[in-house]
């Protein structure tokens, strides 16, 4: 969402509750069965029969962005994202939401910011999602906020992507499901969860004018699976669609998306709601299935600059469309319908949130620490260079502002640090600024939790603007550690997946990383790079590495966690979501252009680590690749099918090192030959933690329709006759992995 430019000078404002639940009346009495979704159903067709048809038009739009000086908003609006006003004659409370990619993003709103969504994939950890999107429900619901507008799902077809940190990775079986989890937790605690951004948006340049072409097939067994697992088991309340276009139509008025397959297939009863400003027409939306127009305006005077730029399709027009039979009220009915039911099945209804002091900053802090220690990558470890020793003499420590903070991605799905910035002096250019040139950085120093790891070292802490000096340093001391940055932001993308140097991000880079790893490298005892990315970065230096520790975007207490690893107190157990290449020309699509509108998905189904298994290229790092203080073997794999093709799989998994950690373990199918699929996908996993000698029996099921192929002429899911290899191993390339054939 292009959100952050009207956001950055806001000041939070008191906000107060203007609505009473609303009372068990509103159900019509009929004898329907009293289960949660007919109850909810009821009881908004109740509300929908006693509104106005100027309330139900004013209910399907937003009132534009509510930030004081761009427009006059009555106090309850909050400063978030977005408000409608509730109807409190009817118990109908406001509905206000808030980005929420990891944390609230909010300006003073004090809010936790966990790591980056693109960590909490690399956690592989379903329980771990539920904790994370608790997390932010609750501090939602501290604030006064209906709606958490986080959720982004959109597949890594492109990683130079800017919202790729946003994201979950490349597969959609993860990505779907980490996802889900997030989204059942979310609205648990009465919030109302978004699912975003649908569909195939999957790159920043042209992203609300260009056109994703891609065939049924190819969006059906990639990121359509991504959507279909996340609504099918999270029940999101909301699902946003996107700015682009997908096969010449708008996705925001594409009937395909949004009615075929989203409400009609999918069974989704929540509501379609617009990204912010994704809206170009109101009856061919409208009968698309569009139900919310977002950040719409109240009335045709609003001077919010969103209204300036898009205007408002849902508001008088709406009405006019309703009035002249272009849109019949029955859509309106089943817009507000939706709406209603949504309110009322997540709880919001009657009990709509209010805001209730501050922030519990101890909790929110506990929570990202725990997702930063169980989402960091430990990509490489020779000669047992990690962890490091309490007693070292001398540690040399170098880049990345390691003296100060950790890095945050930008846009909507950053969170604004509660003490300030840790690192000043970057300005942005003068004048409204979307997307912000500027990194976050929060307060948590790297350089000061090792120092309380090895209180005896003598500590050298480096800028890394001069290379010969850390050089010279790394060459004295017992080990050097050289933090390595690469901050990626909502409206731009990644001119590379090299780390950034002075030329390619001059606002937040003063020197060439890569040559300072080099130089360090030439000089050091034992290098150990931290890297914190939200993308894969090209790794040019790795051979002269001893370890690479990623930590992605990792929060704000992310500097206690990088000490934490890297010391051993916390064990490694992050898996890669995302396949890391060699060099940017592996990647499907060698270069984003700029002014091709035209965005032609011609690898197909080839995504991610189906690209490079497909071609034949060894990736930097796989897809499922992390490494561990310990050691992990499995055995005894099996597989049995059912009576209705589902496959339960079993292995055990030993602990054979003398550390507890944890493990995932990871299962591919190998579909028949001839069917036309790539050589493995992901159908399942299971992360299991280990005492030392420790051996546990692990069970995957999979169901029969994740063995499935897409069949395009009957449009419908396709289980093939033939054989089927199910291999069990510690990422997608596992040379050792155990493999099982069925036949089925």
């Amino acid at each position: 969402m292009n959100r952050m430019y009207f956001r950055h000078t806001v000041v939070a404002l008191a906000c107060s509750a203007i609505v009473s639940p609303a009372c068990t009346s509103d159900n019509d009495g009929s004898n329907a069965p009293d289960d949660p979704d007919s109850m909810a159903d009821r009881r908004a067709a109740s509300l929908v029969a006693r509104m106005t048809t100027d309330e139900k038009v004013a209910f399907v739009h937003g009132t534009g962005m509510p930030v004081a000086e761009y427009g006059t908003f009555p106090p309850e609006a909050l400063h978030g994202s977005s408000y409608i006003p509730g109807i409190p004659r009817l118990g109908i409370p406001q509905v206000t939401g808030a980005d929420a990619a990891c944390g609230v993003n909010v300006k003073d709103a004090k809010a936790t910011a966990l790591p980056a969504p693109i960590a909490l994939a690399a956690s592989w950890d379903l329980d771990l999602a539920q904790e994370y999107g608790k997390r932010i429900a609750i501090e939602l619901r501290t604030l006064g906020y209906t709606e958490s507008l986080g959720g982004a799902l959109n597949l890594a077809r492109e990683p130079r992507s800017g919202r790729t940190y946003e994201c979950m990775g490349e597969d959609p079986v993860l990505s779907g499901g980490m996802l889900a989890a997030r989204t059942v937790a979310t609205q648990a605690q009465k919030v109302i969860a978004t699912v975003k951004h649908y569909a195939m948006n999957d790159q920043e340049a042209n992203r609300m004018t260009s056109d994703s072409q891609v065939d049924e097939r190819t969006m059906r067994e990639t990121e359509l699976l991504a959507f279909e697992i996340a609504v099918k088991e999270g029940q999101p309340g909301s699902v946003m669609c996107a700015y682009n276009k997908v096969n010449g139509t708008y996705a925001c008025e594409n009937p395909y998306l949004l009615t075929e397959v989203l409400k009609k297939e999918w069974g989704f009863r929540g509501v379609v709601q617009s990204d912010w400003g994704a809206t170009h027409s109101t009856a061919s939306a409208a009968l698309a299935g569009l139900d919310e127009e977002q950040p719409g305006a109240s009335n045709e005077a609003s001077t919010d600059p969103l209204f300036k730029v898009f205007g408002s399709h849902f508001n008088s027009k709406l009405r006019e469309a309703v009035d002249n039979g272009s849109v019949p009220m029955s859509r309106l009915d089943e817009m507000v319908q939706r709406k209603l039911r949504t309110l009322a099945r997540v709880g919001v209804m009657d009990s709509p949130p209010l805001p209730s002091g501050p922030i519990d900053q101890d909790a929110g802090n506990a929570a990202a620490l725990t997702v930063a220690r169980q989402s960091a990558v430990l990509l490489k470890n020779t000669s047992a260079a990690l962890p490091l020793a309490a007693n070292l003499s001398s540690i040399a420590v170098i880049g990345g502002h390691a003296d100060v903070g950790v890095l945050s991605g930008g846009g909507a799905g950053g969170v604004p640090p509660v003490d300030g910035n840790a690192v000043t002096g970057c300005q942005e250019p003068p004048g409204p600024v979307f997307p912000p040139h500027c990194a976050t950085w929060y307060k948590s120093a790297p350089l000061a939790a090792i120092k309380a790891k090895a209180p005896g070292a003598n500590l050298t802490f480096l800028d890394g603007n001069d290379s010969t000096a850390a050089a010279e340093a790394a060459a004295k001391a017992e080990v050097a550690i050289v933090f390595a940055t690469q901050w990626e932001s909502e409206g731009s993308d990644l001119p590379s997946l090299a780390l950034p140097d002075q030329h390619a991000d001059p606002y937040n880079q003063r020197y060439d990383q890569n040559a300072l790893i080099e130089a360090v490298a030439a000089k050091a005892k034992r290098l150990v790079v931290v890297l914190q990315t939200g993308s894969p970065i090209v790794m040019p230096w790795l051979d002269r590495a001893h370890a690479v520790l990623e930590v992605w975007y990792p929060g704000v207490r992310g500097g206690q966690a990088i000490a934490d690893l890297l010391f051993g107190d916390s064990n490694p157990s992050g898996k890669l979501p995302i396949s890391f290449p060699k060099q940017d020309a592996d990647l499907p699509q060698p270069v984003i252009s700029s002014t091709d509108l035209n965005v032609k998905y011609s690898e197909g189904l080839l995504i991610g680590y189906r690209w490079y298994d497909a071609k034949q290229l060894e990736p930097l790092f796989p897809f499922g690749h992390g490494l561990s203080y310990t050691t992990f073997s499995y055995s005894n794999f099996d597989a049995v099918v059912d009576a209705k093709e589902n496959v339960t799989l079993t292995l055990t998994v030993t602990n054979d090192g003398t550390r507890a950690g944890a493990e995932v373990a990871q299962v591919y199918a190998q579909l028949p030959a001839g069917v036309g699929e790539p050589p493995n996908r992901l159908v399942g996993w299971k992360k299991v933690f280990l005492e030392p000698g420790q051996a546990q029996t692990v069970q995957v099921t999979v169901p029969a329709v994740r063995l499935a192929t897409w069949d395009p002429s009957a449009h419908t899911w396709k289980v093939n006759h033939g054989d089927y290899t199910f291999v069990a191993g510690t990422s997608s390339r596992d040379r050792r992995a155990l493999m099982k054939t069925i036949r089925r």
